[in-house]
C-alpha cells in the first residue's frame, strides 16, 4: 500500500501529480498550520509578459492566519471577483495553446463555483485535474478525517497506519525533518521523489518548469503523462 501525504495546493505543478499517480492512497494534509506566501493559495502561469502569480485571497486576521489550520482558512468573501480574474488571465494566456479548448469547460465550471474554504476549493480542483491526467486508481483522503496523534513524524506515522500503508513516498525536502528510523521500526519503507522531467514546447519562451500543471495540459493534452511519470 503506497501512500503520499501532501498539503493541498492551488493548481500544483506536475511533480505534485506525479506523487498522486504513484500513490494507492493520497492524503491531503489539511489540518496542519497554514503558512502565508506558500503554495496553498497561489501558483504561477505563463503569460505573454512572463510568469504571473495567481493568488486566491484569504481572510487574513493579522498574525492569526499563521496559527490557523489549512482546512479552516476562509476565502475572503469581499474579493468576490478573484475567480473571474484568474479565469480571465488563464484564458487570455492560453487560448492559443493546442489543447486549451479540451479543458476549457472544466476550468470554466470550477471558476464559477463558490467555495467558502480554501482547502475545499483546491482539493476538489486537484482531484479533478488528476482524473483529467488519467489517474483513476488513487483514492483520496484528508488528514482531518483521522484522529490527530502526535506531531511531525509521529503524526505522519499515525496517518500511514490509519490507511494500512506499507510504503511512504515523499519529496526530498523531507530528509531535513523526517525521523526515518520510526518508519523502519513500523515496517514502512520509504521512497524520496526524484523530479527529472523533460521539457516540452511552451508558449512564450524560454522554458519555465516551475509553473502550474495547467501549462502542461494546455500544451500537450492527453500526452501529458509522457512528460511526468512516463518520461
Amino acid at each position: 500500500m503506497k501512500c503520499v501525504i501532501l498539503q493541498p495546493s492551488y493548481i500544483p505543478w506536475r511533480g505534485y501529480f506525479h506523487q498522486i499517480q504513484k500513490a494507492d492512497t493520497f492524503i491531503f494534509y489539511d489540518d496542519v498550520q497554514y503558512e502565508t506566501r506558500g503554495w496553498r493559495n497561489r501558483n504561477r502561469v505563463k503569460t505573454p509578459n512572463g510568469a504571473k502569480w495567481l493568488s486566491i485571497p484569504v481572510l487574513n486576521k493579522g498574525s492569526m492566519v499563521n496559527e490557523t489550520p489549512i482546512n479552516e482558512i476562509l476565502i475572503d468573501p469581499t474579493q468576490n471577483n478573484w475567480q473571474e480574474k484568474h479565469w480571465k488571465t488563464v484564458r487570455q494566456s492560453y487560448q492559443k495553446a493546442p489543447f486549451f479548448f479540451q479543458y476549457e469547460k472544466l476550468l470554466a465550471e470550477f471558476y464559477c463555483k463558490k467555495y467558502d474554504y480554501l482547502a475545499d476549493f483546491t482539493i476538489d480542483f486537484t482531484i479533478a485535474l488528476a482524473r483529467e491526467l488519467g489517474i483513476e486508481k488513487t483514492t483520496f483522503h484528508r488528514s482531518s478525517d483521522f484522529p490527530a496523534r502526535g506531531r511531525k513524524t509521529d503524526r505522519l506515522l499515525s496517518l500511514l497506519k490509519s490507511v494500512s500503508a506499507t510504503h511512504y513516498i515523499t519529496g526530498a525536502a523531507a530528509k531535513n525533518y523526517l525521523e526515518e528510523e520510526k518508519l523502519r521500526a513500523a515496517g514502512i519503507t520509504l521512497e524520496y521523489m526524484i523530479y527529472d522531467y523533460p521539457e516540452y514546447e511552451q508558449l512564450y519562451p524560454p522554458f519555465d518548469a516551475q509553473v502550474s500543471v495547467l501549462d502542461l495540459l494546455f500544451m500537450t493534452g492527453k500526452a501529458a503523462p509522457k512528460y511526468i511519470w512516463e518520461a
